[in-house]
């Protein structure tokens, strides 16, 4: 597997279960070594977790006993930000995320959809260079997913030249948010394809399910998947 991400630039990878899609998450973000080969972050190898890159998992894993703006502040504190700039930090992103009013409820207090809210911004309160999704979206229900994708895809498309490397299994999801989508196979995980998603910036998630570039290109991605799905 050989694959070069051009800095802010958005990659979805899509295959079977089972095929190593969050293996390759694990590996970019320092948590695994590869068992061949290398892996570079600007030019340097990877060799541990690093401050530039914010891994947000399957699950939003909060703590259950920290409040929804104290979970969002976690990695500030841990890398060392002081309280006041942690806290700034963390209420920017509330207001971002439409979490205003919920900063000190309890994740058992918050609504699934609330919940994958603060665990993004505790992602992206460390304002990483390259952002790991590991299926972010899986677990909420169809219409809390579409309002959760457009402000994530407005986060991104307002952050500046951050990276995104975005992990699901759900194609549609895949060519709506990304500019590339990459295909592996099934096991042993190989890339059987990389297609470039020609469809302008900024996106309107909403509007662009509906447009004739985005079936065709969602179209042409399926066939190179359907037949690795087992």
């Amino acid at each position: 597997m050989n694959i070069a991400i051009p800095k802010g630039q958005f990659v979805a990878i899509v295959g079977p279960s089972g095929c190593g899609k969050t293996t390759v998450l694990n590996m970019l973000s320092g948590l695994i070594p590869p068992t061949a080969g290398s892996v570079k972050r600007n030019g340097k190898e990877v060799d541990g977790p690093s401050r530039d890159v914010g891994y947000m998992l399957a699950r939003s894993a909060l703590s259950p006993w920290r409040t929804a703006i104290r979970n969002i502040e976690m990695g500030l504190q841990i890398h060392g930000v002081d309280k006041q700039a942690r806290r700034e930090r963390a209420l920017e992103l509330i207001s971002l995320l439409h979490l205003d009013g919920f900063e000190n409820s309890y994740p058992s207090q918050l609504s699934q959809g609330m919940r994958q809210r603060v665990a993004i911004a505790r992602t992206l309160a460390i304002e990483p260079d390259l952002w790991l999704m590991d299926e972010p979206f899986g677990a909420l229900d169809a219409q809390t997913r579409i309002k959760v994708q457009g402000e994530f895809i407005n986060l991104w498309e307002s952050s500046g030249e951050s990276s995104v490397i975005f992990v699901t299994h759900d194609l549609e999801e895949a060519v709506l948010l990304a500019d590339r989508v990459i295909v592996m196979t099934a096991r042993p995980g190989r890339i059987k394809s990389d297609t470039l998603i020609d469809l302008p910036r900024p996106r309107v998630i909403d509007e662009l399910r509906f447009d004739d570039k985005f079936k065709e290109a969602e179209h042409r991605i399926w066939k190179e998947l359907r037949d690795e799905i087992i």
